[in-house]
């Protein structure tokens, strides 16, 4: 087509090192202002297009085909060349916002250092008026310009990355699981922002995602890929309403699966006679917010983060009770609260009626061992260094639960229970496993010493629909298995109506609605929980 902005033709990428083509034969266009999303589960290609579009695939990385942008093979570039394109004409989106941010660099100067590389005619004044003008855009306060990545919630440090992406005003942005680690109302906001540039901007989106709640809202096409081709592509409603391929169904199914099930596993309930596994009482977690350097010489007060403001929870033997909440409202802080990583400041948490806070060395050993965390990255509990066989055998040897041999047996029991064949994952390392496989890995290392508690902070997240559904459907069976209590932290409604009996909604570091799932999801109370259940987007068109 004449106005084409970006055309793919035939792309083939192969790596050398594993000898495979992840990216075969595949071909799409791109027209000015149109928003398409590329899904498909994990280690299908999806990323490794959105690299080749960017020039950011390793050197030794094998590419056939053309890739166009406004009629212009970008494989003809030279340095000069890319260094515009990057950025001036395509912004990318990372799903890891640190992989973009420099943790020794605050917000502002991120933005500022981007604008004085590519735009060197403005002002100190215009430039900081600029980046600003972007971080108000992505919902950043400007008492955050001067703070680092480290001081910013997970969600957070995902809009400064969108803001990046946007500032220079580029003709395309290729978003890579850009809300992943965002709340609904926020993910909803962003790509409610980012679709509204497009149209007002002519700018075009390229959105690689697993969410298909979200693509079916705001993307107007659809390629679904499986294992590095393309095996379906048209208008989202009729892909969605009438999949022509296998694994376009399979695909939707999962996604519908879990905006439509209901966990019942028969959780108890309160019972006076009996005392909660876990109890909260009054916990609160304040943080002081350092200005810039004129403000604390200047001796201007500190802004006072109700990260936990007050929260009072009980958690009931055998239940799975979800945490939910948008980014920065509290829910990891909560979490590493009562795993004692952080002591809370005020209040008490009680294990089994007895004060955490009053256990002796050895008494806390062993009370680590009966509360275990399951992270929403497995390369957080997975050491690149160690087999998967080492990895699950470090807690058995930190607890000393048994000899060599016997902790052999066990890490073979426990893989072949999150469903790994031990004489295939037993020596593998975790950058030689899908990210499906990685985090069965990490629920198996949780579960190692036998746990009665396991808290679960975005498990899933990273994951697409199929492997989502397998995953959540293995920890529930696993929890009758082991008689396991959950506290299940999670952005996502659908998973946490999925998976959890009970719902406590979190908002500004205070716990303002907590009832079981089917009150909180047909008869919300709290004005904050009606606004997260109207954002929350279904797969249902």
């Amino acid at each position: 087509m004449k106005n084409c902005l970006l055309t793919v033709e035939n792309l083939r990428v192969g790596y050398r090192k594993n000898r495979v083509w992840a990216v075969e034969g595949v071909s799409f266009q791109l027209q000015p202002g149109e928003v398409m999303a590329l899904v498909g589960e994990s280690g299908c290609g999806k990323s490794s297009i959105g690299k080749a579009i960017m020039g950011l695939l390793p050197a030794d990385t094998v590419v056939e085909g053309e890739i166009k942008f406004e009629g212009e093979s970008i494989f003809s570039y030279n340095k000069t060349q890319w260094r515009h394109f990057r950025g001036e004409k395509v912004g990318l989106i990372f799903q890891d916002p640190m992989t973009r941010l420099n943790p020794l660099m605050t917000i502002g100067e991120h933005l500022l250092e981007t604008l004085k590389a590519h735009y060197p005619h403005l002002s100190p004044q215009q430039a900081r008026e600029k980046a600003e003008r972007c971080l108000e855009t992505v919902k950043i306060p400007p008492n955050r310009f001067h703070q680092y990545p480290h001081q910013l919630s997970g969600g957070m440090r995902q809009r400064v990355a969108i803001g990046l992406a946007l500032l220079l005003e580029p003709k395309l942005i290729i978003a890579d699981e850009p809300t992943t680690s965002l709340d609904v109302t926020i993910a909803n906001q962003i790509l409610q922002e980012l679709t509204s540039l497009c149209r007002q901007r002519g700018m075009a989106l390229l959105l690689i995602s697993h969410d298909l709640a979200l693509v079916a809202k705001y993307c107007e096409r659809i390629a679904v890929m499986c294992q590095g081709q393309i095996v379906e592509m048209g208008a989202v409603k009729d892909v969605i309403h009438n999949p022509q391929h296998e694994y376009s169904r399979t695909l939707l199914e999962a996604a519908f699966r879990l905006h439509q099930h209901q966990a019942n596993t028969n959780a108890p309930q309160k019972n006076n006679n009996h005392t909660p596994l876990l109890e909260l009482r009054n916990v609160r977690q304040y943080y002081k917010l350092a200005g810039n350097f004129l403000e604390q010489w200047l001796g201007k007060g500190r802004k006072i983060i109700k990260a936990v403001d007050n929260v009072s929870l009980q958690v009931w033997e055998g239940e799975s009770l979800g945490i939910v909440g948008e980014s920065g409202c509290g829910k990891s802080t909560l979490s590493r609260t009562i795993l004692q990583l952080l002591p809370p400041q005020e209040g008490k948490i009680l294990w089994q009626g007895k004060d955490v806070s009053t256990l002796s060395g050895r008494q806390l050993r062993a009370w680590r061992r009966e509360v275990q965390m399951i992270f929403q990255d497995p390369h957080a509990c997975l050491n690149p260094m160690m087999t998967v066989g080492e990895a699950l055998a470090e807690p058995l040897v930190i607890h000393r639960l048994g000899d060599k041999r016997e902790n052999r047996q066990r890490v073979e029991e426990m893989l072949s229970r999150v469903g790994l064949d031990p004489s295939l994952y037993y020596k593998r390392y975790p950058k030689e496993l899908s990210g499906g496989q990685q985090q069965r890995v990490a629920l198996a290392r949780a579960l190692i010493t036998y746990p009665k508690l396991v808290i679960c902070d975005e498990p899933v997240s990273m994951l697409d629909a199929t492997v989502q559904a397998q995953v959540l459907e293995l920890m529930l069976t696993l929890k009758q298995e082991f008689n396991l209590t959950y506290i299940f932290i999670t952005h996502d409604l659908s998973v946490a109506r999925f998976f959890c009996n009970r719902i406590a909604v979190m908002y500004q570091g205070q716990i303002v609605e907590l009832a079981d799932t089917h009150t909180i999801f047909h008869q919300p109370q709290h004005p904050y929980t009606q606004t997260l259940l109207a954002s929350s987007p279904s797969v249902a068109l």
